[in-house]
């Protein structure tokens, strides 16, 4: 009588973990988690960029020192560094133009496998792009008209994204002058932008990469020299 009785509550028990696991089988897609592991694990990438934009912000004010000693000696000013001249200067030429936006919300509402904020681009999609573009030897990068450089940060605020003190709302634009079939194929083999690529095809969010013959990078007009806080006594 009493294993009848725990029959009874096992077998109910079973059936209950054999459907949560199904449903999380299913919700994993072939092995991916989608974004459920989409926070950033760039820390030596994002460190490299922090090296390259101090060694920039380094050579730009050793130059404009130059440049200023020059000026007082009336002397001939030196020659510019070539990359930080490309740095400050408008970049043309052919390349690929990124486009990411949000997924429209369905009528009768978000499904229960999902939550809103996978219907919106958020900061790793732009940044996950931004690296494969990189990675693929882009000579120059802009997000919404303004130059990625090694310092510059892409931040979400909200369902907008932050990026050299101004907010943009989606979509989002990322313009790279470099070798396009290069860079196509980064972007093809970045785990992140597949991840992102997935949540397109499964919600609708956009992903548009075009060629095209003519990218213009604007210059970079913000600060280069790094700012630390100081204490006033």
């Amino acid at each position: 009588m009493r294993s009848t009785v725990v029959w009874r509550v096992l077998v109910p028990v079973v059936l209950l973990l054999m459907g949560l696991l199904l449903a999380t089988s299913a919700r994993l897609a072939a092995g991916t988690d989608l974004r459920a592991e989409r926070r950033t694990e760039l820390v030596d990438l994002i460190r490299a960029e922090q090296d390259r934009g101090e060694a920039e912000t380094a050579g730009v004010t050793e130059m404009q020192g130059q440049l200023e000693a020059a000026a007082r000696a009336k002397a001939p000013a030196p020659s510019p560094d070539p990359h930080l001249e490309a740095l400050i200067s408008e970049v043309n030429g052919p390349g690929l133009a990124v486009e990411l936006a949000d997924a429209p919300i369905p009528p009768d509402g978000v499904p229960d496998a999902y939550t809103a904020d996978d219907y919106i681009v958020h900061e790793q999609d732009v940044q996950a792009v931004i690296n494969a573009l990189w990675a693929g030897g882009a000579e120059a990068i802009a997000v919404m008209d303004q130059r990625i450089i090694g310092t510059s940060a892409v931040r979400c605020v909200g369902s907008t994204l932050l990026m050299h003190g101004q907010v943009y709302a989606p979509p989002y634009t990322v313009a790279a002058v470099g070798p396009a079939d290069r860079m196509q194929r980064a972007l093809d083999a970045s785990p992140r932008v597949a991840i992102y690529g997935q949540y397109a095809a499964l919600l609708g969010l956009g992903f548009d990469v075009d060629e095209t013959d003519s990218v213009t990078v604007p210059a970079y007009e913000g600060p280069l020299a790094a700012r630390y806080a100081q204490v006033v006594e």
